[in-house]
């Protein structure tokens, strides 16, 4: 039997606009995702894509309903501990990279493991390790400005990937990239996945939705359904 490592029953989230107006965003989501998944979730501009992404990675929270992460009810665990639980678990990658610009690919890769308290001696094994691993150990004392869009986003999954976090959520990791370096990214992405990494991505893309093992649409901020 596999392990679930996410588990949302009736997720909620409504902003609040005004003393007596809410925006839903997120209706009634019940979803369970193994470890070891690769899940693209699919939608138009506006259907909740991100938001839910965002519950998910720990960086917001649901109005009501249940999110288990790993077993634990984030309802219960204090909001301060959100930010080491996100270091220990969860790697983000942006379509946007959100690369320090005063930084080196090197520092950028590493900060992830100076948040998460990561003794020194310990950080530079794992930081050029990282680094290796998306290929760009000859361009890691270059800042983002010095960089290809393509070697841009490679230093973001390698930022993801140095805690081995147990998830990578990635917000359109190809949507700035052209279709062959695009191609390079998500071979990265697969890579991690097959070493066991559950992965989640938001796309619009179906070429980029064809490399996951299921899809999920979510239009209006609810499940349309899902594939295998």
């Amino acid at each position: 039997m596999q392990k679930s490592v996410i588990k949302l029953s009736k997720i909620d989230k409504a902003y609040q606009l005004g003393k007596k107006r809410f925006l839903p965003v997120i209706k009634g989501v019940s979803l369970d995702i193994n470890k070891g998944d690769f899940v693209a979730f699919m939608g138009p501009s506006g259907s909740g894509k991100s938001s839910l992404m965002n519950i998910l990675g720990l960086l917001d929270w649901p109005t009501a309903g249940l999110y288990e992460l790993d077993g634990q009810n984030i309802t219960e665990i204090p909001k301060r501990n959100f930010p080491k639980m996100r270091s220990k678990k969860v790697g983000f990658i942006f379509q946007s990279y959100n690369l320090l610009p005063r930084y080196s690919v090197y520092k950028n890769v590493e900060l992830p493991l100076i948040y998460g308290k990561e003794p020194r001696a310990k950080r530079k094994q794992k930081v050029l390790d990282a680094i290796k691993s998306v290929g760009l150990t000859e361009r890691m004392h270059h800042k983002p400005n010095e960089l290809s869009g393509g070697e841009a986003q490679r230093a973001a999954i390698a930022r993801a990937l140095v805690n081995q976090p147990e998830i990578i959520l990635a917000d359109e990791p190809t949507g700035n990239l052209d279709t062959k370096t695009g191609k390079e990214i998500m071979e990265l992405l697969k890579s991690a996945n097959n070493k066991g990494t559950t992965l989640l991505i938001v796309t619009h893309d179906p070429d980029i939705a064809k490399w996951a093992n299921r899809t999920i649409r979510i239009v209006d901020g609810e499940l349309e359904g899902s594939k295998s």
